[in-house]
């Protein structure tokens, strides 16, 4: 295996805005299993935040990358976003996290009702202290008939909030759920409801997180947003490029990616913040085999990849997920995951992450 990269901590990076969506850690001793109400071992959860603090980048949390929507109730959802809340105030953290609609459990519930789960989870997240992520919703989806819906619902949100929200595009690569979000199946014809919604509002709106995995799709978006709106890029397979942008502009960050790569993130965006350009694409270009394998199709389980190598890095102590989760990459998967990360230099203890994959190997019956 290779050294780790040496890398130097310092301040926040300052040219780009930069989160890192965050794991969450599941109590390994609990019934974490399908369909069971999530147990999180909040040490061990909030430690990983420190850590992303500590290396200068934001922290993105109740998002998909915690598992909202695959396994995490709202009840452990609310209880994490007032948790974090609070260990964001004693370092001076910058957080933001996801408001969505996922207590709801009636199979078609009205718009009102959506408003009124939106506006629940919005005084959660306001009361934590946290920028608010108006997350894709999979019951408004489901629900609505029209653009008009949608422009409706948010444009009540955005006027309710007490500070500038981040909206929240995923892709159906990421959600199935979500397919034919903004009222057309057509992401010409829902780019142009994104951009009436923002352009209606541009004073209430500090960004949009875009996940779509498209990267000429987000730069045409970028370009066209209303002048003081930012673009966070959700983009797994292209960020450096589309981070580093070009004479028209860039994308700031909202990424699940940047969990498990956080120290050469954070290097690489202080390197951009110098102009050493030649050092930010050296740190990230071995990071994107990694990223482009973590998040293959089905692209919605790489939460499981993300957990892994959390544990093979040594942030926690176990590869236990809520609801189970663990068992969604095979073992061919993993083993790719694990020597794409070596080669990218994101493990910190190459021997201790070893041991910890002939453990692995040796439970799956792959004793080599």
């Amino acid at each position: 295996m290779r050294e780790p990269l040496a890398l130097p901590v310092g301040a926040a990076p300052v040219s780009r805005v930069v989160y890192a969506a965050a794991h969450v850690v599941a109590d390994p001793a609990a019934e974490n299993a399908p369909g069971a109400p999530a147990a999180l071992d909040w040490d061990t959860t909030l430690a990983f935040r420190h850590h992303l603090w500590s290396l200068g980048l934001g922290v993105a949390d109740a998002m998909d990358t915690a598992q909202r929507g695959m396994g995490l109730d709202w009840a452990t959802t609310r209880e994490l976003i007032t948790r974090s809340g609070a260990e964001a105030r004693a370092v001076g953290g910058r957080l933001a996290c996801g408001v969505g609609t996922d207590q709801l459990a009636q199979p078609a519930p009205l718009l009102s009702d959506i408003l009124a789960a939106y506006e629940q989870q919005l005084e959660v997240v306001e009361q934590a202290g946290a920028q608010p992520i108006l997350m894709a919703s999979r019951a408004l989806a489901a629900v609505a008939v029209g653009p008009e819906d949608y422009l409706a619902v948010y444009g009540e949100l955005i006027a309710q909030s007490a500070r500038p929200v981040i909206l929240h595009w995923l892709g159906e690569m990421f959600d199935p759920a979500l397919a034919g979000y903004w009222g057309s199946a057509s992401l010409d014809a829902a780019t142009g409801t994104v951009l009436a919604l923002i352009r209606e509002h541009a004073g209430r709106i500090d960004g949009i997180k875009v996940s779509l995995l498209d990267a000429d799709r987000e730069v045409a978006l970028r370009r066209a947003l209303p002048a003081g709106v930012r673009l966070y890029t959700g983009d797994d397979f292209n960020y450096p490029e589309l981070i580093r942008g070009d004479e028209l502009g860039h994308s700031d960050a909202l990424l699940g990616v940047f969990d498990p790569i956080a120290g050469v993130a954070s290097a690489a965006l202080r390197a951009l913040d110098a102009g050493d350009l030649d050092r930010y694409d050296e740190l990230f270009a071995p990071t994107l085999p990694l990223a482009r394998h973590l998040f293959a199709a089905p692209t919605f389980h790489y939460k499981t990849g993300i957990v892994f190598l959390a544990w093979l890095a040594g942030h926690q102590e176990h590869f236990t997920m809520v609801a189970g989760a663990q068992s969604a990459r095979s073992v061919p998967h993993l083993v790719e995951l694990f020597r794409l990360a070596d080669a990218a230099g994101v493990l910190p203890d190459p021997a201790l992450a070893a041991h910890r994959m002939r453990q692995f190997l040796a439970v799956a019956g792959v004793d080599a």
